[in-house]
């Protein structure tokens, strides 16, 4: 089913997302809107606290979903 090439293909493209991600998380602080985005619920009472990045997350997935694709489409 899968060549050593297909297999190739398949582990630069693991290694091109876990690049991105380590940049991700070492410059993830930097990015002045990360996290704060209409829609991102913050939710504080008392001692507690609640953070859920909605609107963060759809923004994060809509950009990998199109960098998947790109790359998908030129290994192709």
């Amino acid at each position: 089913m899968f060549g050593v090439e297909s297999m190739g293909k398949l582990l630069i493209l693991i290694g091109v997302f876990l690049v991105l991600f380590g940049v991700l998380f070492t410059f993830g602080q930097r990015i002045p809107f990360l996290g704060r985005l209409p829609g991102d619920i913050f939710i504080e009472k008392g001692g507690f606290s609640f953070f859920f990045p909605l609107a963060t997350s759809l923004v994060i997935s809509l950009i990998l979903t199109v960098l998947v694709n790109v790359i998908f489409r030129l290994l192709k």
